[in-house]
């Protein structure tokens, strides 16, 4: 104002204006920072709360999805016990210890008819007559045992008797009559006794109703792999056998350690877990290159493998793993040890269990799924399965070896799949691919035709509507073709109208398949028509 000086109004420069508003401003920030600072107390006080009710809402579900053993499976048993006793002339006790340890309701009524054919089993092939048992110097009555206990996050149920136990020359001489092993073959007794899982395996002389037949153990066993657990047999002839099966306490919710492979993210079960180490890279190169050395780790020997590269991914050895001294995960199944690579170790985290859709269900080593905290999606590894895939590869023991009757190696089944759109060429592809079988796509019939000189396939999956040249001009060049003649062809259409049918079938078409297929219809048809092929 014109009649005061700047002096009078305590404004000295404009220096002194913006530092005044600088002044403010940093306290009203500083006012901001007290306030943020209490609100996240406050935050972390309802997470610490949050945390405490979701971990007594996840007890109280466990404790509503959770029964005793012994209430819905003791009086089962004993009856079972009673009748395969009467029907078989024997006599046996069943006694069922820890019947009052809890499992998961679902774990538990899938395992019902495996218990009940285990149990059967030991009175059929274990329990002597009395007779024999009073020549012996046994009991008349033999005696079957139950035990069931939990150890860590794991059911551990043995089925136990004092029976004859298992011959393991009779199984030795049964499995090389069958061709399941190499005549003579180096095999300890522990690596004899597992064939009796091998389908379609038997030492009954008769077949009965109860046993004979060789199919039971190893629907049992795939049905405990199912439920991601395993099945082990002891025995000592003359004294009995015992089955120990190891179960996951509970199949919707685990403990898994989380790692990281490239970009992907995988969950790794605890109770497959052994231990957790750190090697060198330029060890682990050696150690994967060389099958004759082991990575030694509490007083037992692991073959080292790359997790990366066992699915596909990158090998786990490169550059761009963050860490010089990487984790490697050591795991053991069926009595075989394995330590996987990886690229970071993620932590250990609890997770949800869900199961995959019919498309990723067939990968083999992927046992689920789970849904992480934020948001992203983790498969969680079926390990038994990656120890098998690294033996296959590897070599990984002498049984594995000479479990399996050495064979020439089968020429692959060459299919051609011919249709416009790029997805169902590339999932059509990865789907045979998986059943060992070699693809070969077109885009269309003119580029079939051209694929044709090159290479006449056992199979061709065969499009309608393509550009250029269609389904069915193909088919009836092919019929026309002395070369192309007899290759079986299998049309697969979203045009499932009776009329494309009957011309299909007028051109000579062996099989009609409308979209979407079934994998199994679509593997199906191709055994089928390669058979009838075969045949004529």
């Amino acid at each position: 104002h014109e009649n005061f000086d700047p002096l009078e109004m305590d404004r000295y420069s404009t220096m002194q204006q913006l530092s005044r508003s600088l002044v403010e401003s940093v306290g009203d920030l500083n006012s901001l920072q007290d306030m943020l600072g209490g609100l996240n107390r406050d935050s972390e006080l309802l997470l610490l709360q949050q945390g405490r009710v979701n971990t007594e809402l996840q007890d109280r579900l466990m404790q509503a999805r959770v029964v005793p053993f012994a209430a819905t499976m003791a009086s089962r048993m004993r009856r079972i016990t009673r009748q395969t006793c009467q029907q078989l002339g024997k006599q046996a006790e069943l006694k069922i210890e820890g019947a009052n340890e809890e499992m998961d309701r679902h774990v538990l009524d899938r395992m019902v008819a495996p218990l009940e054919h285990m149990l059967r089993n030991s009175i059929a092939h274990g329990i002597e007559s009395p007779e024999v048992r009073r020549q012996s110097g046994k009991p008349e009555a033999g005696t079957i045992t139950i035990s069931v206990r939990r150890e860590g996050g794991e059911i551990v149920i043995k089925v136990a008797d004092d029976g004859a136990g298992l011959n393991t020359s009779s199984i030795r001489k049964k499995a090389e009559s069958k061709g399941l092993i190499i005549e003579n073959a180096s095999m300890t007794d522990d690596e004899i006794m597992q064939l009796v899982l091998t389908p379609g395996f038997s030492t009954a002389e008769s077949v009965s109703q109860i046993s004979g037949r060789g199919v039971g153990m190893d629907v049992v066993n795939n049905e405990i792999r199912q439920l991601n657990g395993t099945l082990h047999i002891e025995s000592e002839y003359g004294k009995g056998a015992t089955m120990t099966i190891r179960l996951p306490f509970t199949l919707s919710i685990s403990q898994a350690l989380l790692v990281r492979v490239g970009m992907d993210l995988y969950a790794i079960p605890l109770t497959s877990i052994e231990g957790v180490s750190r090697i060198e890279k330029e060890e682990a190169e050696q150690l994967m290159q060389d099958e004759q050395k082991q990575f030694h780790y509490g007083g037992d020997d692991y073959q080292i493998s790359s997790l990366g590269k066992l699915l596909g991914r990158q090998s786990g050895l490169t550059a761009e793993t963050e860490e010089s001294r990487p984790a490697v995960i050591l795991v053991r199944a069926g009595g075989h040890r394995v330590g996987f690579y990886i690229d970071a170790l993620l932590g250990h985290h609890e997770i949800v269990v869900k199961s995959l859709g019919p498309q990723v269900s067939s990968v083999s080593g992927m046992a689920g799924g789970t849904i992480l905290g934020d948001g992203r999606v983790a498969l969680i590894l079926d390990v038994p399965a990656l120890v098998r895939m690294v033996g296959a590869e590897h070599g990984l023991s002498e049984t594995q070896q000479v479990q399996v009757m050495e064979t020439p190696k089968s020429v692959k089944i060459r299919v051609m799949v011919v249709d416009d759109s790029i997805t169902v060429r590339r999932v059509t592809t990865r789907l045979l691919e998986r059943h060992e079988m070699e693809v070969v796509t077109a885009k269309d019939g003119v580029d079939a035709v051209a694929k044709l000189e090159e290479t006449v396939p056992d199979v061709m999956l065969l499009d309608v509507e393509m550009p250029r040249m269609d389904g069915y001009e193909l088919a009836t060049q092919m019929r026309n073709d002395e070369r192309y003649r007899n290759v079986p062809i299998v049309m697969i259409t979203s045009r499932t109208g009776a009329k494309h049918r009957e011309r299909a079938e007028s051109i000579g078409v062996d099989r009609y398949l409308g979209k979407p297929y079934q994998e199994g219809d679509l593997l199906d048809n191709i055994n089928q028509v390669l058979e009838e092929r075969r045949d004529h």
